[in-house]
């Protein structure tokens, strides 16, 4: 395993950034995160030279992100995205839980269920962003604990609006957890 003094050698000074792509949503809301992203894994790539890559749908703008660089840099790599993992209430897998105190663990619920509130519309047959939306954002509120940050329908691969992909990003207390789903697919509780 390369040392910290390899990956970032004094004196470094190129970045990898995936423009626009960057910028949109949990790039807007953590500037500099997927240029980081991009410069360390682009550096792993050269090291390894991996034929396949795999990253989590639950960071589904970082997997298209890498996706992205990775098609554009020619650099050979199948990047594969594996379906979240989400624990028996549906809650998606993440180190952040722990921070949840046991009524922020139940808040949590209301990510899945403002997904589930989309998807649902979803296959009843309402395409309208705004309306997908509006149903993620109405479960949201219903939960005191929930401070959304945002709930948007966007384009899996660009991450603009209109699209197919629900995404959201909500704190919980003090702890910001993230989710999404691809509008139409089987949504299951522990999926």
């Amino acid at each position: 395993m390369p040392g910290l003094e390899d990956m970032y050698p004094p004196g470094a000074t190129t970045r990898v950034r995936v423009h626009e792509l960057d910028q949109r949503l949990e790039g807007a809301q953590r500037p500099g995160h997927f240029e980081g992203v991009a410069t360390v894994v682009t550096k792993l790539f050269g090291a390894t030279r991996p034929h396949r890559a795999y990253f989590g749908q639950k960071d589904a703008q970082q997997a298209a992100l890498i996706t992205r660089m990775a098609r554009d840099l020619d650099m050979g790599i199948e990047i594969v995205t594996v379906p979240t993992v989400r624990d028996s209430d549906g809650v998606a897998l993440s180190s952040r839980n722990a921070y949840l105190s046991d009524e922020e663990r139940k808040a949590a619920r209301c990510l899945v269920g403002a997904l589930r509130a989309a998807n649902t519309a979803f296959h009843e047959g309402e395409r309208d962003a705004v309306r997908l939306r509006e149903r993620m954002v109405a479960v949201l509120a219903a939960e005191p604990l929930a401070r959304p940050n945002y709930a948007e329908v966007v384009d899996p691969t660009t991450f603009e609006s209109p699209g197919t992909l629900a995404v959201l990003a909500v704190r919980i207390g003090r702890t910001r957890l993230i989710d999404n789903h691809p509008l139409g697919q089987p949504l299951d509780d522990a999926s």
